[in-house]
């Protein structure tokens, strides 16, 4: 059982945990124990409400396929277990991301001494440009 919120909650049997051999450095030990863990949940086939699963299935994240399902592999650590537990944790962290609501952006307008104050700068930097000119005798 993923806890996601109080309210959500997955079943095990939502989330396929396939356990798979790590890549990279590692010695022997990479090349004979499954550590890393390879980590699919469909979106449109799980009990997360519509509203999760209309958020999810629009982020552009490399991690969600066109058909829907989420993959994620996780093989930072030496251990299956820390790597099951991690991958567990990055899918309740993309669930969460995806359902948090973005402030609305309040268009500004800047204040009337810092337009002047802006002016007044370009008008000083223009004369000092204006300086530096071929100087006629």
């Amino acid at each position: 059982m993923l806890r996601i919120s109080n309210a959500v909650e997955l079943a095990d049997w939502e989330i396929e945990l396939h356990p798979i051999r790590a890549q990279g450095a590692g010695g022997q030990n990479v090349n004979k124990v499954a550590s890393a863990i390879h980590l699919r949940f469909d979106i449109r086939h799980s009990t997360l409400p519509p509203f999760y699963k209309e958020r999810l299935l629009a982020l552009t994240d490399q991690r969600i396929t066109q058909e829907g399902v989420i993959i994620i592999k996780a093989q930072r650590f030496r251990t299956q277990e820390h790597n099951r537990e991690d991958a567990l944790a990055r899918l309740r962290e993309l669930i969460r991301e995806a359902v948090k609501q973005q402030k609305t952006r309040k268009p500004t307008k800047s204040t009337r001494s810092a337009k002047r104050k802006r002016v007044d700068a370009k008008t000083r930097k223009g004369k000092t440009k204006h300086l530096r000119g071929k100087v006629t005798l």
